[in-house]
């Protein structure tokens, strides 16, 4: 019999959902499921297979599972997998892309009007019963910069075209897209840097991209700007980040990953007014189990085939 081993830090009801389907539709195969990879660890010397998000992995589920062969990384990144030091280019990884356009969108914009519209102030005030009148600010007129052209891009450049914004992409692969102004390299991002109102990081965690907003372009960045990172938390100089929302060099951040992850209680950021934290929550809504789906019962199918090429979204081929 086959064994596949299922790790979802997710809230328990949306783990059934996955390996209730899981079950049924392989009814020949074994399914472990444990909610952390610290409990991993009795199933890894029979799992020849492993499906979870790659950020709730750890270096011993490829240290210790000497059998697996495939891993199917539930979201779009892959860090957490290939970046492992025991992982080896002998196991085939496939990832869920395309699947978090819209969502992770409408997060980023949330964020942005959250921020624009002093929603941490006026939620404190709710809870205080405390009627106080400011200015807020707009989106329409207001210049985007989203760093990282994907799928999130493609999806979000639109919306923000749609309240009224000029939209400047910023690429190691410049193209042309719908829903932006321009289009620009890498070359180009300090100078886009200094014309955004909101800076947006879109961008994968890579050695390149590891600190990509650091010092030096927080201070680029406009008094009156706000960074957006629904990224990866690595993207981001978490120090500098600090020291420039402290001191109000930049208006605010909003942010949805983080250097450790889940942010402790006691972490510095929790007590910022001009911070605005949602828990890694941009690509998870109550539709993604059905949508993630077919992917994952296509690529198990071809998993138990042993026809790894008809896998789809494959990052890493693996050996058969």
């Amino acid at each position: 019999m086959t064994n596949i081993l299922v790790v979802l830090a997710l809230p328990e009801p949306v783990r059934n959902v996955y390996a209730a389907k899981l079950r049924e539709t392989f009814p020949d195969v074994h399914f472990d499921v444990v909610e952390h990879n610290t409990k991993a660890e009795p199933f890894l010397d029979k799992a020849e297979a492993v499906i979870a998000f790659g950020v709730m992995l750890s270096n011993e589920i490829f240290a210790k599972g000497k059998n697996i062969r495939f891993v199917q990384a539930m979201g779009s990144g892959v860090d957490g997998i290939v970046d492992q030091p025991a992982y080896t280019d002998a196991i085939a990884v496939c990832n869920m892309q395309g699947l978090h356009g819209a969502p992770c969108a409408e997060a980023a914009l949330a964020s942005m009007l959250g921020l624009a519209r002093y929603m941490p102030r006026v939620i404190g005030n709710q809870h205080k019963a405390q009627w106080e009148r400011f200015p807020v600010r707009l989106l329409d007129g207001k210049t985007a910069v989203l760093i990282g052209l994907g799928v999130i891009a493609e999806a979000l450049a639109p919306r923000c075209k749609a309240m009224g914004m000029r939209v400047i992409g910023v690429s190691g692969a410049p193209r042309e897209l719908p829903g932006f102004d321009e289009v620009r390299p890498r070359s180009q991002m300090m100078e886009s840097v200094r014309e955004a109102d909101h800076l947006i990081l879109l961008a994968p965690s890579t050695k390149e991209n590891h600190h990509l907003v650091n010092a030096q372009m927080l201070a680029a960045m406009k008094p009156s700007a706000f960074l957006i990172n629904i990224a990866r938390g690595d993207v981001v100089d978490e120090v500098a980040l600090i020291e420039s929302l402290k001191s109000r060099k930049i208006a605010g951040a909003g942010l949805d990953v983080f250097d450790q992850e889940p942010l402790p209680p006691d972490h510095v950021l929790w007590t910022l007014d001009n911070v605005l934290i949602t828990p890694h929550l941009a690509g998870f809504h109550d539709e993604y189990p059905q949508r993630a789906m077919p992917i994952l019962l296509h690529n198990v199918q071809k998993f138990l085939d042993g026809y790894f090429a008809a896998m789809i979204n494959i990052v890493k081929p693996g050996k058969v």
